[in-house]
């Protein structure tokens, strides 16, 4: 079956004083339909940037490099024009942002912005409109939606403005939903029922979710394939039973180390030593390796993707064949 998302050597370029930089760096990746792939990796790693990118919403003076394919179906969405990629966005693809206090306009109420994000892709009268976007929001679980409809932002509790966002994103029934950070700045009850959420949202739907996220806890349960992103490439690439199981980066190993346990756990957390790099200052060879306990002298040459196990990719040179 073809996938319904197909990422193929995604980049994109920002000129600089020091020249040009590349927070994405050659991603590549799937995603099935009606299944959930998580992005995951720290701040700065370019994940955010990444659904940005297939949106054709990097902001300027960022580009996508010309060897970049997104393909959506039977669409390649880095050929289309801005006409039509416009049908796209919030069409067949919708987006939920990090930040639903910034991301919706405070000076509308919620109902009117479900509503016009109806109207943006479907034939619909004001009262229509407004009908649906009710429905969207009792969907979404907020509850007394006809009140609600006519509440602003401000109105509203952080758990109820991320479900306005997710209304929004679903107005036009999309095939794909990327969502940002969901759960940022919720506390944990919440973040816990958005998630379960968006997981009833695409099984009903059937539609396919990209779940960035920089939480790993997120991902548990969530997620059917996991993306580790660090330094602007995809590190590990596994089912996700299978990364919890036998991570297989030294950075995504690094990552479990690092996450607190309720139970057995004795001393100090065990952090990953140094800092992720700025694009513009990128090692030559494993972008990792400067923080690696088990760096060697082929550390010095960049590793591609190489199998670490079934459906299971790790770029790193302790799973290349013939190692010392």
């Amino acid at each position: 079956m073809t996938p319904l998302l197909e990422v193929r050597d995604l980049s994109v370029t920002f000129p600089t004083s020091r020249g040009t930089i590349r927070p994405v760096d050659g991603l590549s990746f799937t995603l099935e339909r009606g299944q959930t792939l998580a992005l995951v990796g720290e701040s700065g790693s370019g994940k955010s940037l990444t659904g940005l990118a297939i949106l054709r919403l990097v902001p300027p003076p960022g580009a996508i490099a010309p060897a970049s394919v997104v393909r959506l179906g039977d669409h390649v969405l880095t050929d289309l024009d801005e006409r039509a990629m416009r049908a796209v966005r919030g069409g067949r693809i919708g987006m939920v942002f990090q930040d639903p206090m910034t991301s919706l306009n405070p000076v509308f109420t919620a109902g009117a912005q479900i509503a016009e994000a109806v109207r943006a892709h479907r034939r619909m009268s004001g009262r229509e409109a407004r009908a649906r976007a009710t429905a969207l929001l009792e969907e979404v679980g907020i509850p007394d939606p006809v009140r609600r409809l006519d509440d602003y932002p401000h109105q509203l509790s952080g758990g109820m403005r991320q479900r306005v966002m997710i209304a929004i994103a679903l107005a036009a029934e999309p095939e794909l939903l990327i969502a940002d950070e969901p759960t940022t700045a919720l506390d944990v009850t919440v973040q816990a029922q958005i998630l379960e959420l968006l997981d009833g949202l695409r099984s009903r739907r059937g539609m396919s979710v990209l779940l960035i996220t920089h939480d790993l806890g997120v991902v548990a349960g969530r997620a059917d394939h996991v993306a580790v992103m660090y330094a602007g490439q995809i590190v590990e690439s596994a089912p996700t039973d299978r990364l919890f199981a036998a991570p297989a980066h030294p950075y995504t190993q690094g990552l479990f180390a690092s996450i607190p346990k309720l139970e057995g756990q004795r001393g100090r957390l065990t952090p990953i030593q140094g800092v992720v790099p700025p694009p513009d200052a990128w090692p030559d060879g494993c972008r990792f390796a400067p923080r690696c306990a088990f760096r060697f002298e082929k550390s010095e040459e960049p590793p591609p993707l190489l199998p670490a196990g079934p459906a299971h990719l790790a770029r790193c040179w302790l799973h290349a064949e013939g190692r010392p």
